[in-house]
């Protein structure tokens, strides 16, 4: 039974030292994404032109 308990606190060290690792990970700006903003007007005219075609192939089916 004492290994439950032994294997219970080192568990709860490593999940603690994670968390504090991914804390620490967020605050340097590990995960700020800094590529999408600059591409991200490249890509938008395709979803323009993706929407205007729709409306253009419901027009023609109407009539």
């Amino acid at each position: 039974m004492s290994v439950i308990y032994i294997l219970l606190a080192i568990s709860i060290v490593v999940a603690v030292g994670f968390f504090i690792a991914f804390i620490m990970a967020v605050k340097n700006g590990q995960y700020d994404d800094s590529y999408t903003p600059s591409v991200r007007m490249l890509f938008e005219d395709e979803l323009v032109k993706d929407k205007t075609d729709k409306t253009i192939q419901t027009k023609k089916n109407k009539n």
